[in-house]
């Protein structure tokens, strides 16, 4: 534990929807889902318009409609979300070299090597709203919540105290304070099946549970997690702030808000993800020889796995069969929190398919996700395959300029008419294959001399 607050935990609020929120006016303010919109996909996020009617992330987008049948429901741009991340996230190495990134839309920094005349509580109060004020103007107008403490654990759970759009300085000395009334569910890795377990024992708050010896933790719950819970029940945390490495490899990883425990759920996410690395690939000009995943278990236990090829490849099917066998090797019985698919060994040349392909269906649209679906490798200006337009995706017009698709089905694309920077606009359909109509792409990056994502 630090003698003062010096790590600062910022999370995008609703992010995937707000973004969407942000580049859509006509869904501003109203309820938005973001995730797999077919009858067996999952909600990656919800809008806090949308949450009012108890629609959560992995929840089914079955029941999310039942719940909430008049929000906007989008299958995800995930182009959008990693440059508005990336914006995030260059502002906040700027103002620390030490940022430890756990997803697109989170992160942790450490303060004691940000530029700050000192770490009092006024001037990290300071800092963190200045912080906020420029997160809203590098996004766009999007909101972060942030936690400021002594310790990681007690940082993350200040950012979650006031959200969306707030901010929580955990003064030193307070930390025991502030944790023990909650509930022992604020602790990370304990879920519902642990929640009941120490139910059955009589430990409901965190006071309860800094009041069990180790032993018991452990004969509980288990020797990983109860040793766990022993320390952060007394606001024990000592983990540093450790930056992202350079490495050479591409990767696509998700977290989730509940723990993931349908192992077909899984499955379907992996093979989301091995989708979207090919893509990057391909459009890199790379391939890879090992591929990896990463999965991190209820107990935030990481686990990794790899399997290298004897060529290179950057197919999606050779990807994402691979994932699986490494996915099938692993007990995730207790339940998963995030999941990530990763190709290294980098090369610029391609070996042909060294495995079948994917079923027919592996992959098709109506397979459960808790992530948005993996853009189509088209390129900008073209038609998805198909004519398969998906809900959410940008397009444009040759007569009436760019908007994003609002819906489609039976031979017919409906069209929304509008951008960021424009009011709400008109709603017109046109047929399917109408040859005026095409998917729209951002304007690729200037070339900055990386050879693929870091």
């Amino acid at each position: 534990m630090r003698d003062r607050a010096s790590i600062l935990h910022l999370d995008l609020d609703a992010f995937f929807a707000a973004v969407e929120q942000r580049d859509k006016p006509s869904l501003r303010g109203k309820p938005v889902v973001v995730g797999g919109t077919g009858g067996r996909g999952v909600v990656s996020t919800a809008s806090y318009e949308a949450r009012r009617f108890g629609v959560r992330s992995a929840m089914s987008t079955r029941e999310a409609r039942a719940r909430c049948p008049h929000a906007a429901y989008l299958s995800g741009r995930f182009e959008a979300y990693r440059s508005t991340s990336a914006a995030v996230m260059g502002l906040l190495r700027s103002v620390s070299p030490l940022v430890e990134p756990l997803s697109l839309d989170e992160a942790f920094v450490d303060l004691e090597q940000a530029d700050l005349p000192d770490l009092e509580v006024a001037t990290v109060t300071a800092f963190a709203e200045d912080l906020r004020t420029r997160v809203r103007e590098v996004t766009g107008g999007l909101t972060a919540s942030v936690g400021i403490a002594s310790s990681k654990f007690l940082a993350k759970i200040a950012s979650d105290l006031r959200k969306p759009d707030g901010l929580v300085v955990v003064e030193p000395g307070t930390e025991v304070a502030l944790l023990h009334p909650m509930h022992v569910s604020v602790i990370p890795g304990v879920g519902p099946a642990t929640v009941e377990r120490l139910k059955r024992a009589g430990i409901h708050t965190v006071r309860e549970l800094a009041q069990v010896g180790e032993d018991e933790l452990v004969r509980q719950v288990g020797r990983s997690l109860g040793h766990g819970l022993h320390q952060l029940a007394r606001a024990e945390d000592d983990r540093a702030v450790v930056p992202d490495r350079e490495t050479k490899s591409v990767s696509v990883e998700g977290t989730y808000e509940h723990d993931l425990t349908d192992r077909r759920q899984m499955e379907a996410i992996v093979v989301r993800q091995a989708g979207e690395v090919a893509r990057r690939m391909r459009a890199s000009g790379l391939s890879g020889r090992t591929v990896s995943l990463k999965v991190r278990m209820y107990d935030f236990t990481t686990l990794s796995r790899s399997a290298t090829l004897p060529a290179p490849t950057e197919d999606a099917a050779t990807i994402a069969r691979l994932a699986r066998t490494l996915l099938a090797d692993l007990d995730t019985s207790g339940g998963v929190r995030l999941l990530g698919v990763g190709v290294s060994g980098l090369a610029d040349w391609v070996q042909e398919d060294l495995f079948a392909a994917l079923d027919e269906d592996e992959g098709a649209e109506d397979e459960p996700t808790a992530a948005p679906p993996a853009e189509q490798p088209e390129e900008a200006g073209a038609r998805p395959r198909g004519a398969t337009w998906a809900p959410g995706m940008d397009v444009v017009h040759d007569e009436h300029g760019r908007g994003w698709v609002w819906g489609s089905g039976r031979g017919v694309v409906t069209v929304r008419f509008e951008t960021a920077e424009t009011p709400p606009g008109p709603v017109r359909s046109f047929p399917a294959d109408d040859p005026a109509l095409h998917r729209w792409h951002p304007p690729a990056p200037q070339d900055d001399g990386q050879p693929a994502e870091q």
